[in-house]
C-alpha cells in the first residue's frame, strides 16, 4: 500500500512515517501544501495523512483541489483543531475520516487501516495520475480520454511506476519486477521500453508524468523532479 504524508512538523512526519513503514507500508512524505498537493495529483496513492494547518495551502485547499481533479484517494485529516465546524468541513469536502492531534499512533494505524479496508474491487485495480487512468483487470490505458496501446512490457513499467509513484524507481528494480530478471536484463532495453511507453504517454499531453532522475532511475509525478 502507498500512503502519502503532509505535514509540516518534521517530528511528527518522521514519527508518522517511521511508524507506518514499520507496518510495512510505502510512504512518501510532503513538508507543505503545494507539494503535497502535487504529488498527490501526480501519483497513485491509496491513502493521504493531511494536516489541515500547513504553510503557503492549507489542508482544506488540498483537498478541495484534489476532489475537483478527481483523486479519488483515501484522506485522514489531521488537525490540532477539535472543533466541530472543522471536522465537518473536512468531511464536506470529501475526507474520510478527520483524527485530532495529539494522538496515539496505535489510533492513527487503526484509522489507515479501516480506511483502506473499505477499498472496492473496482478501485483496487485502477491506477491514476494527473489525466492517465490505467485498468489492471482490463488492461486498458486512457490519457485525457484517449485510448493508449502498450505493449505487454511498457504496460508492466507504467503500472509499476504508477504504484511507486513520487518515489524514484531504478532500473534495477524495473528489471525485477517488470522482466523478472534482476542479472540479466541489459539496461538499454529498459531505457528503449522507457522512451516508447513516453511517447505514448507524455508526448502531446500536459503535464509531462514521467521523469528521469540523472543516475537513479525514473519517477512518476505530475510536477518537476
Amino acid at each position: 500500500m502507498h500512503l502519502l504524508v503532509v505535514e509540516d512538523e518534521i517530528k511528527v512526519a518522521r514519527f508518522i512515517e517511521q511508524g507506518l513503514r514499520e507496518e510495512g507500508f510505502d510512504v512518501a512524505t510532503a513538508a507543505d501544501g503545494e507539494s503535497g498537493l502535487a504529488k498527490a495529483t501526480g501519483g497513485a496513492f491509496d491513502l493521504i495523512i493531511l494536516d489541515v494547518m500547513l504553510p503557503g495551502r492549507d489542508g482544506f485547499s488540498v483537498l478541495r483541489e484534489l476532489r475537483a481533479a478527481g483523486v479519488q484517494s483515501r484522506v485522514l485529516m489531521l488537525t490540532a483543531r477539535d472543533g466541530v465546524g472543522d471536522r465537518v468541513q473536512g468531511l464536506d469536502l470529501g475526507a474520510d475520516d478527520y483524527l485530532v492531534k495529539p494522538f496515539a499512533f496505535a489510533e492513527l494505524l487503526a484509522r489507515v487501516r479501516a480506511l483502506l479496508r473499505r477499498g472496492t474491487a473496482e478501485e483496487a485495480v485502477l491506477l491514476r495520475a494527473a489525466d492517465l487512468q490505467v485498468d489492471l483487470r482490463a488492461r486498458r490505458v486512457t490519457r485525457a480520454g484517449q485510448l493508449v496501446v502498450l505493449s505487454g512490457k511498457e504496460f508492466g513499467v507504467l503500472a509499476h511506476l504508477l504504484r511507486r509513484a513520487g518515489n524514484v524507481v531504478t532500473r534495477a528494480e524495473l528489471a525485477e519486477k517488470v522482466w523478472e530478471d534482476l542479472q540479466n536484463t541489459p539496461s538499454n532495453v529498459i531505457e528503449v521500453t522507457v522512451y516508447h511507453l513516453r511517447e505514448k504517454i507524455d508526448r502531446g499531453f500536459s503535464p509531462t508524468l514521467i521523469h528521469t532522475v540523472r543516475g537513479a532511475g525514473y519517477l512518476l509525478q505530475s510536477s518537476p523532479p
